[in-house]
């Protein structure tokens, strides 16, 4: 355990150095980086069924002949030989196959294939997420073995199930619950467990799903009234009794429920997932520590992390080679999907400009020019303040035809569509569209109905809604999560007035986009369902 090792003779510049130096390179050391890894990655293609077919029989000198020739990809691309792990037609065996939802209804899952040079890079790049998720200050290393670690995200065969099987080989965390009971449990009863132990035990770093750690946070009250002796998830700590009769005594003398930050001094506080710049906020009013936010996921693997500033994330240059496609390109290609978009490197990025991300992964991985679906926005070329020279982003959401709701679900049109095929409800025209209740995101589902006379009361509303609800749960199993784990009510509906959406096309002379929308368009739409705005343009 080189990494542990070097802990414990306090070698803490060192390791700072090998796991997050990369935030000193320059912006011309970073592209040789880039550059040269995608050079090693096309000549690795060039051994297998896969690679050839990517870079279509030629062998391709550097990123002009790449970008000329390698058209952009999505999982469909692949999905024949991915989804039969067909491994003989891969550049390199693969250890694990990772996998997650792809599109519910359609497709349940889509996996991907990792190398063991794939994996050492993620171990690295989760290695300095821990580092730099406990740092205050540049060469402040915090985490130490035997750190108490809260693992509120998902297993393997999903990605994040990684890090504590990868961490292992260089540092050793008490992962609460154990990896090997957590594995016997639901992701439910895995976050509750652990979250008892956590009381009993202490949390030094807690890594889950915005949203989870969120659910988890609001069930806290209810964890710690717990009997403080004996049980399941160990006994108490003197110090966490303590703490809890402390905390006990603050929280009635302020005439409030006790809170996750008066009993836990996190060392480390990890969040991942989307919407998480809506709930990070109100995180950290609730545990005392503003969370770390990094980007992992699936296709690109661990890519992205906050520095100890914790105001926008940094992309790690060994992971993958990144390409930007600006979000009027992306548009573009959305309306027309014959369209070329253009993309541009890590180099070229302009601040507060709104990017999609694309990727080709490195180290034996299958993916080449891959559009994530993720959007970004970049903050700044360089930060003169924590003297970094590297593009800082912030992520967004998914691309506007996908509808994520708390990192659970994904909603496509397609799926929408097969939701109201089979519930066979008379549903004419309808716009969905990602909106906030405060801070927790629902489905917006816009609607106008074959008769004026369906659904023209309350009653009948709950009910459309309630007959709806339960295809989406059908075709996506995720989806009543968000209800039973999370207390997100995931779908809110708007009937508009027949003839709304003809009366819209009209008056702009244009259909509208079915999935999210402009804001400025749903405005427009509404007001066309208004009697008043409706007896003006009729």
């Amino acid at each position: 355990m080189q990494f542990e090792e070097l802990l414990r003779k306090k070698k803490y510049r060192e390791i700072w150095e090998e796991y997050c130096g990369f935030l000193d390179l320059s912006m011309e050391e970073y592209m040789k980086i880039q550059f040269r890894l995608l050079k090693e990655q096309m000549d690795q293609w060039l051994m297998s069924p896969l690679g050839k077919s990517i870079m279509k029989g030629r062998i391709l000198h550097d990123f002009d002949d790449f970008r000329q020739v390698v058209p952009l990809t999505t999982y469909e691309d692949y999905a024949d030989i991915l989804l039969a792990k067909r491994e003989e037609d891969l550049c390199e065996k693969p250890v694990t196959w990772i996998e997650t939802t792809w599109e519910a209804g359609r497709h349940p899952i889509k996996c991907a294939p990792y190398t063991r040079e794939m994996l050492d890079v993620f171990k690295s790049n989760m290695l300095s997420c821990l580092i730099l998720a406990g740092s205050q200050a540049k060469y402040d290393v915090s985490i130490r073995p035997h750190d108490k670690t809260l693992y509120g995200v998902a297993s393997l065969p999903y990605a994040t199930g990684l890090l504590p099987i990868l961490v292992k080989e260089e540092l050793t965390l008490d992962i609460l619950p154990p990896v090997e009971q957590a594995e016997k449990l639901s992701f439910k009863e895995r976050n509750v467990l652990g979250f008892k132990m956590g009381v009993k035990q202490g949390i030094d770093i807690f890594f889950a799903l915005s949203s989870v750690a969120y659910y988890i946070s609001m069930a806290f009250s209810q964890v710690q009234g717990m009997s403080s002796g004996k049980s399941k998830s160990g006994s108490m700590k003197p110090k966490m009794a303590y703490r809890l009769m402390k905390a006990n005594y603050t929280a009635k003398k302020e005439n409030r429920d006790i809170l996750p930050r008066d009993v836990f001094h996190m060392k480390c506080f990890l969040c991942a997932g989307t919407d998480s710049h809506m709930y990070k906020p109100v995180l950290e009013k609730l545990w005392g520590k503003r969370p770390h936010e990094i980007f992992a996921g699936t296709e690109p693997t661990c890519i992205a992390s906050e520095n100890w500033s914790r105001n926008g994330m940094y992309f790690f240059p060994d992971a993958c080679f990144y390409e930007f496609m600006p979000i009027e390109e992306a548009n573009h290609m959305r309306e027309n999907p014959l369209y070329q978009p253009k993309t541009y490197l890590m180099d070229e990025v302009v601040a507060h400009e709104e990017y999609e991300l694309v990727v080709t992964v490195f180290k034996g991985g299958a993916f080449a020019r891959y559009m994530t679906k993720d959007r970004y926005r970049c903050i700044a070329t360089r930060d003169s303040e924590d003297h970094i020279q590297l593009p800082r982003f912030t992520y967004i959401d998914r691309s506007l035809d996908i509808i994520d709701i708390a990192g659970f679900t994904r909603i496509s049109e397609k799926t929408i569509e097969d939701v109201i095929k089979m519930s066979k409800l008379a549903i004419k025209q309808w716009v969905a569209v990602k909106e906030y209740d405060d801070f927790k995101p629902y489905l917006h589902l816009i609607i106008e109905m074959e008769k004026e006379s369906i659904c023209k009361d309350a009653i009948h509303k709950k009910v459309l809604k309630e007959h709806l609800q339960i295809y989406f749960t059908y075709f996506d199993n995720d989806y009543e999560d968000l209800q039973t784990m999370l207390g997100i009510d995931p779908l809110k509906i708007t009937i508009v007035r027949c003839q709304t959406f003809e009366l819209y096309e009209q008056l702009y002379e244009k259909k509208l986009v079915k999935m999210n929308p402009s804001r400025h368009c749903i405005q427009d739409l509404l007001a066309l369902s208004s009697p008043k705005k409706r007896g003006d343009q009729l």
